[in-house]
């Protein structure tokens, strides 16, 4: 990518690890090519694929080539586009997604994307909101269609159900005829039943694995409880969907898949402008961003120690600019 003399700041690592590796740079501001924007950014939303990433876990995919930078998902007002660039403009303000987050980061004061990575931001949601959106946004669209039919009478566990990914799945959720059971923690309760779950299960208080009750789709967003245990409480030709796979799951998931009725299905996703067009009429139609908390740029490696804590609902983010 071309390089001007502007300065700008961004966070980076030169080396796998804790939070300790992150810092703060100063370093040219990318020039966006023909087919790409060049974003100012206001806001960076914060995923687990972020950490795990810095942490060496996806080294295969993202390679050890260093520096590194963070963050996959932002939202920011246009600066300049490029030559071919024609659905946005300088001047609107947009989300998106840098194209290859295991090598590309947005948690800079300026980003250079694919235009065909950029959205603009729906008018009722502040700049933090908008960042929230693609990653988890994709990924439970993704994760509805893997479900299948949804009927009246369909049962459906989500497991870790009031992070960023849960909190788009219940409210599409909401709005099929299945019904919904949702396991979080106490503070999220009534968040939970007010995103769409028709039942909530406390954690702390309740193992929804020893229960009776038994479901059509498991879904597992906290990814502690995995397709072995969940077969407890699959029903015959039940589906387990595992949206944090290693390896070995997408092995074993053929291997169960061939041999028994339920199925264990892994799910893969990225946005697109289909899926994030559906989540853009689903916000105008009502449906809720969660912010969790939000830190100042100069405070992102404490946003970062406070995301991988976890425990908290909706998204966390960084503040830009």
């Amino acid at each position: 990518m071309k390089q001007n003399n502007s300065a700008m700041k961004a966070i980076t690592y030169s080396r796998f690890g804790d939070l300790n590796v992150l810092q703060t740079v100063d370093e040219p501001q990318p020039v966006a090519q023909a087919d790409q924007v060049l974003v100012h950014v206001k806001a960076v939303s914060l995923n687990p694929l972020d950490w795990k990433i810095r942490k060496g876990e996806m080294r295969l995919m993202s390679g050890s080539t260093f520096p590194k930078h963070t963050g996959t998902d932002f939202a920011g007002i246009v600066e300049r586009v490029g030559s071919s660039v024609t659905h946005v403009e300088p001047g609107d303000e947009v989300f998106g997604v840098v194209k290859n987050g295991m090598k590309e980061g947005a948690l800079a004061e300026y980003v250079a994307v694919a235009a065909s990575h950029v959205w603009k931001k729906p008018t009722s949601l502040e700049y933090a909101q908008a960042a929230s959106i693609p990653t988890v946004g994709a990924a439970a669209v993704a994760a509805l269609e893997k479900m299948g039919p949804l009927q009246a009478g369909t049962q459906v566990l989500v497991n870790g159900a009031t992070g960023g990914f849960g909190m788009f799945l219940l409210q599409l959720l909401s709005n099929t005829d299945a019904t919904i059971t949702a396991v979080t923690s106490t503070n999220a309760l009534e968040l939970a039943n007010a995103w769409g779950a028709d039942r909530v299960i406390d954690y702390k208080k309740e193992n929804v694995l020893s229960q009776q009750a038994t479901y059509d789709v498991v879904i597992d967003l906290s990814g502690k409880m995995g397709y072995r245990n969940a077969k407890r409480i699959l029903k015959r030709r039940a589906r387990f969907i595992n949206v944090i796979p290693q390896p070995a799951d997408i092995l074993a998931s053929w291997v169960n898949n061939w041999f028994t009725g339920k199925k264990h299905l892994v799910l893969l996703s990225g946005p697109s402008s289909e899926n994030m067009n559906r989540l853009i009429k689903a916000i105008d139609d009502g449906l809720q961003v969660e912010v969790s908390k939000t830190f100042p740029f100069a405070q992102a490696k404490e946003a970062y120690q406070y995301a991988e804590r976890g425990g908290y609902v909706g998204k966390v983010a960084v503040t830009v600019a």
